[in-house]
């Protein structure tokens, strides 16, 4: 199958905590780009949940932000480690804090 983005994601692993309500579960990137992110967890919500993320940069500054879960993929927890993809792709819709950190972070990386 073809890949249908043209989104260039960055590989990048960052600590992150989520929820719906609160971002109380951690987690970690595994890739990164100024649209979204695909958080690796096994953990995940259903595709069309909203969810709230703070994301650590590597700082040590939090940034706020409230995404759209575009696709899950549910692994049990002692195959993480060997399954390709397991957690879930999210789309930014909101940034409460650190937009521009955000993407400087996506900049910076890009001219890697």
């Amino acid at each position: 199958m073809a890949e249908k983005r043209d989104i260039i994601r960055l590989r990048k692993r960052l600590t992150l905590r989520f929820g719906v309500e609160e971002p109380a579960r951690m987690a970690f990137t595994e890739d990164i780009s100024p649209e979204g992110m695909f958080i690796k967890t096994t953990n995940i919500c259903p595709p069309g949940s909203r969810i709230k993320i703070n994301l650590t940069a590597q700082s040590g500054e939090v940034l706020a932000m409230e995404a759209l879960v575009m696709w899950a993929k549910k692994v049990p927890p002692q195959m993480i480690h060997l399954v390709k993809k397991c957690g879930m792709g999210v789309r930014i819709t909101r940034f409460i804090n650190g937009e521009e950190a955000y993407q400087q972070l996506c900049g910076e990386l890009m001219t890697r």
